[in-house]
């Protein structure tokens, strides 16, 4: 298989590469920082409002890019980002007090989520979209979702390395603040490796005038898409792994082993998912693929819901895994080729921001759930809203005409 089809811009290559590097990275950061944080002293209220802070700096500064990015070359803004990621591994391994962490949490890249949260998403979107157009502008993004998924998978292996140096004799602090170390090291690799992009503008030309908004034209549909984006959010929030994890904890008794081998297996499902987006796309189309994969997946998690015995509800749970991520590829794909190429990085920032809100606000409600013993709950409400959403964005775009 190769990596990209033919006719697709070569820069696309150092996109992906910088994909995988911060995937990876990310990987083990996001399980390494409670860990880290409590070895420091700090406590669980500390280390919550350090998560948080992640979260809320990764969206406000996402949203800036969206609305002033457009002034600013995208290349020059990765540059940035990649010089901040080297700056946040380096002064989290540096500084040991709350109060200096929690400010490098917020202005920092760190992403203690499972998904791309950070900055780097709307300007790597904005740029991968002109590398491709039509079917192949799909697979590029197919690819980019399948190499950030597996990419990550790996990164969360190397959380054994910690150990595994503290069994050789390094205190396991040190282990830890290593381990942030080379998070800054990738932000040095990715600085280099976008330093190949070519320049949208020549050494000694003008540069063209910058238009006056972020959005124009496009407004309409970018808010649409926002909101509607935000209820599949908030839905899948319901039903985060953690918590499906304690829902096979609590309804069948499931093994921390065994559990751990299912989220393995069904992170595979859902990679190669995202490799056959492209190909269920150029038959039925971007906004189908979205719509008609994602029901049946959520229905498969309704039935989960209810499964006589773990077999089955293991047995539905992979059958959403292979088809609920498969509009992934398909979603960011339809976003850059629903607005015109100068809006392409608003837009991808103004959907990625409510999606990241919408989904912080849910968690707290399907933990509650569960909580008051409504085991079923937490999944009929996760499958409902996104059949919910699936509905309304289809009937919202039904029409639309992408361009190609």
């Amino acid at each position: 298989m190769r990596l990209l089809p033919a006719g697709v811009a070569p820069e696309a290559r150092l996109l992906l590469v910088g994909r995988a590097l911060r995937a990876f990275t990310d990987g083990f950061v996001a399980i390494l920082l409670p860990a880290y944080l409590l070895a420091l002293g700090l406590g669980q209220w500390e280390v919550g409002l350090l998560s948080s802070a992640t979260l809320l700096g990764s969206a406000l500064m996402t949203l800036a890019v969206g609305q002033w990015g457009h002034r600013f070359e995208a290349r020059r803004l990765l540059l940035a980002a990649a010089g901040l990621m080297a700056a946040t591994g380096v002064l989290l391994a540096g500084f040991s007090s709350f109060w200096p962490l929690l400010l490098v949490a917020f202005v920092g890249t760190m992403n203690p989520s499972a998904g791309d949260v950070s900055v780097f998403l709307p300007l790597e979107h904005a740029r991968l979209a002109e590398t491709a157009q039509g079917d192949a502008r799909t697979v590029v993004f197919s690819r980019y979702t399948f190499v950030g998924a597996l990419c990550a998978a790996f990164g969360a292996l190397a959380t054994a390395i910690p150990g595994l140096l503290a069994q050789q004799g390094l205190a396991l602090l040190d282990a830890l603040r290593a381990m942030f170390v080379l998070y800054g090291a990738t932000g040095v690799a990715v600085f280099f490796l976008y330093r190949r992009l070519p320049a949208r503008v020549a050494r000694g030309q003008a540069a063209p005038p910058a238009p006056r908004s972020a959005l124009g034209p496009s407004r309409g549909i970018v808010v649409r898409l926002a909101a509607l984006f935000s209820l599949d959010a908030f839905a899948g929030g319901l039903l985060v792994n953690t918590l499906l994890a304690l829902w096979l904890f609590q309804r069948f008794g499931l093994s921390l082993a065994a559990a751990g081998s299912f989220f393995f297996w069904a992170g595979l499902f859902t990679a190669a998912s995202q490799l056959a987006a492209p190909w269920v796309a150029r038959r039925i189309g971007l906004l189908n693929t979205m719509v008609f994969t994602h029901i049946p997946a959520s229905i498969s998690l309704i039935c989960a819901a209810f499964a006589p015995s773990l077999e089955w509800a293991l047995a539905l749970l992979l059958l959403r895994s292979l088809l609920s991520q498969m509009d992934v590829p398909a979603r960011a794909a339809f976003v850059m080729a629903v607005v015109t190429p100068a809006e392409r990085a608003a837009a991808a920032s103004f959907t990625a921001v409510p999606r990241s809100l919408a989904a912080a606000a849910s968690p707290a409600i399907g933990g509650a759930l569960l909580a008051a013993g409504w085991l079923a709950a937490p999944l009929v409400a996760c499958g409902a809203l996104k059949i919910v959403y699936d509905l309304a964005i289809w009937r919202a775009f039904r029409k639309a005409r992408p361009d190609q």
